[in-house]
């Protein structure tokens, strides 16, 4: 067996590092840096990660994620090379000050946790309470934060399979979210994926496959289709670049869970992003001098061409330029009819939206140091940042509410993926969690206590109707109108849940022992979590409930064991969709029965223009047996779509 030499790897990796910064960091500052890794290169030197490895390497790779992924200056650097040495070795945060500086000491002492006694639950959310605390003044601190988490994922192979759930759990109840609402998307899809790949590592791979083999067949088809773009434009004077992006496992997943699809129906499993330097666009005819520069205009010059030469679907144009998410994501976004009869999903971009879609608000902070080295000035300050401001708000308002047993809760409600913009009657914009309702809409402006009804559009419609991007809202208010317990249901913001929380009745524990929410199957990937009572249920490891819980109570998750039971079913239900015709549902019904001997107890079938839509009720021992219903039912001539 080959002997790893361990220290000859980690040193490359940051002489490696130190050569990719050196032509944005000073001398004196590498210096530092050379210094922090030493220190903690002694500290560390009698540790092992759980893999058998020198503990070394997880500073190391934090710091280099720190320097060449997040692009963040030397202090950062540096606490990332520092950032267990207090909270696992005899080192204080005093000597890091000395030694480093108080800028470096406040950093490690915020991603420091504190010792707790007591429930696993409340100890996360103190540590949660303490990294959040720190956005009031200083924003790197939760970077490095998400450095750590980002490394700990790409190596939690080597945990146990309880521990793999809780800090995958964590990781997609609050990191990946945070890192998204940052604007960090390339972070919050890698840490999205690999929390989706431990807590559900079938089903990952499943999709991983699924994917790659539609990669492989489509590969040409859009190879010749960009290159057919990108000609398109030169001819114009616009010179692009492509990329196509093709979605992960997760984001897959998710759009089969909302839609209620199997893989091959699930719209755009791909985008296609035009890239453009705005520096180096050659001006096209008919544009002004002064517009060359002009984002936007660069933007809606290339869509205009394109349509000239494609189809475009309508309605499907999305200007992310003038109403950026609230993440600062820019974008146009539009649907084009391929050569080939296929809707593409183009996304229009300068390399700057790009870079900005990648690190998000860090882009305002390398812009402040440059700014600060130059006037030698402190690059510790705060940044303009319209979600990091309304962030605090929160938060403090928490604080000054004492909402103890509403703090995950709340802070998770602000951490939404995908966001919609909607107006009032005067054009002014709101924005709310994408599914968010007139309710949310209400409480946002103020008139959620008293909201009785809301017109959308100019339609009358109840609260608890969900809005679309660009609706334009009214709130109808009665003072005399009281609200009740039961719009906490209907509600997706913070505001809107902490108001009406006090509202809700208590529910009684249950004593059950599988989850009413996710409802598992023998056969499908498990967790347990231990309730108050003793009782352990059993939940889906992709169930939203038991994330939330593995990520505040870590000690109570359990491996336990589902197996199949000849004595015991499940009621499941499946839609079928196809072309109609004689017999169908002969067919649909002898297929489960002659085939796998499976009852079916209910029937609701809806035919229009030859196209039907039924679904089936039948009882089923295991995921397997209800695996193979679904592909027995997607064999029956005539169906087209098959989902659980």
């Amino acid at each position: 067996m080959v002997k790893i030499d361990y220290e000859k790897i980690v040193r490359e990796q940051v002489d490696d590092m130190i050569a990719q910064i050196s032509d944005r960091t000073s001398s004196e500052d590498i210096a530092r840096i050379r210094d922090a890794f030493l220190f903690a290169h002694d500290a560390h030197a009698p540790q092992r990660r759980k893999s058998g490895e020198p503990y070394i390497i997880h500073p190391v790779a934090v710091a280099r994620i720190i320097a060449l992924e997040l692009k963040l200056g030397p202090n950062p650097v540096i606490a990332g090379f520092l950032h267990d040495v207090v909270e696992d070795t005899p080192h204080t945060i005093n000597e890091i000050s000395e030694r480093f500086g108080k800028d470096v000491a406040f950093l490690v002492d915020v991603v420091t946790k504190r010792k707790y006694i007591g429930d696993d639950g409340r100890k996360q959310e103190n540590n949660f309470r303490q990294l959040l605390k720190s956005l009031q003044y200083d924003i790197r601190a939760v970077l490095i934060k998400l450095a750590d988490r980002l490394h700990n994922m790409r190596t939690l192979a080597s945990m146990r399979p309880e521990k793999q759930m809780k800090i995958a759990g964590e990781t997609d109840y609050f990191y990946a979210p945070f890192a998204n609402r940052l604007g960090l998307h390339s972070v919050r899809r890698e840490l999205e994926n690999l929390s989706f790949k431990y807590r559900c590592p079938d089903r990952f791979e499943r999709l991983s496959l699924l994917l790659e083999q539609d990669q492989l067949s489509n590969s040409a088809r859009l190879d010749d289709f960009t290159d057919h773009l990108v000609r398109i434009l030169q001819k114009r004077g616009i010179n692009v670049r492509t990329e196509v992006r093709w979605r992960q496992p997760y984001s897959i997943y998710q759009s089969m869970q909302k839609h209620g699809r199997d893989f091959h129906h699930v719209d755009y499993r791909h985008i296609i992003r035009l890239i453009y330097d705005a520096k180096n666009v050659t001006r096209p005819m008919g544009m002004p001098d002064e517009a060359a520069s002009d984002e936007k205009a660069i933007s809606l010059k290339i869509y205009s061409i394109l349509t000239d030469h494609f189809k475009e679907r309508p309605g499907s144009m999305i200007n992310y330029i003038d109403n950026p998410k609230e993440n600062g994501y820019q974008s146009l976004h539009i649907r084009l009819l391929s050569d080939q009869g296929i809707w593409e999903e183009i996304h229009i971009s300068s390399e700057h939206m790009v870079e900005r879609s990648r690190l998000g608000l860090i882009l305002d902070y390398i812009e402040a140091e440059r700014q600060d080295a130059a006037e030698g000035g402190s690059h510790a300050r705060s940044t303009d940042y319209r979600w990091i401001d309304k962030f605090k708000m929160m938060l403090q308002d928490i604080s000054e509410k004492n909402a103890d047993t509403l703090f995950m809760d709340s802070v998770v409600s602000t951490l939404y993926s995908e966001d919609i913009t909607v107006y009032d009657t005067g054009g002014n914009p709101t924005r709310l969690p994408l599914n968010g309702t007139a309710l949310d809409y209400a409480f946002e402006i103020g008139k959620g206590e008293h909201a009785q009804y809301a017109r959308i559009n100019g339609r009358l419609q109840s609260l608890k109707t969900v809005l679309q991007h660009g609706d334009c809202v009214e709130i109808g208010v009665n003072p005399d109108r009281q609200p009740h317990g039961e719009w906490y249901a209907w509600a997706k913001t913070y505001k809107a849940k902490n108001f009406l929380k006090p509202l809700c009745h208590p529910e009684m524990a249950g004593r059950y022992r599988r989850c009413e929410h996710c409802k598992p199957l023998p056969g499908h990937e498990v967790i347990g979590f231990r309730e108050n009572d003793g009782n352990v249920t059993v939940h889906r490891r992709d169930c939203r409930h038991v994330i939330s819980q593995a990520a505040q109570q870590g000690d109570r998750i359990r491996n336990v064991l589902f197996p199949e039971c000849e004595e015991r079913v499940y009621p499941v239900k499946t839609h079928i969709r196809g072309v109609d015709r004689d017999h169908i549902l002969q067919d649909i019904v002898t297929c489960l029965s002659d085939s796998l001997h499976i009852s079916v107890n209910s029937m609701n079938i809806e035919t229009q223009d030859e196209i039907f839509d039924c679904t089936v009720g039948y009882t089923v021992h295991s995921a397997e047996e209800l695996r193979s219903a679904v592909r027995l039912l997607a064999s029956v001539e005539g169906v087209d779509e098959v989902s659980k």
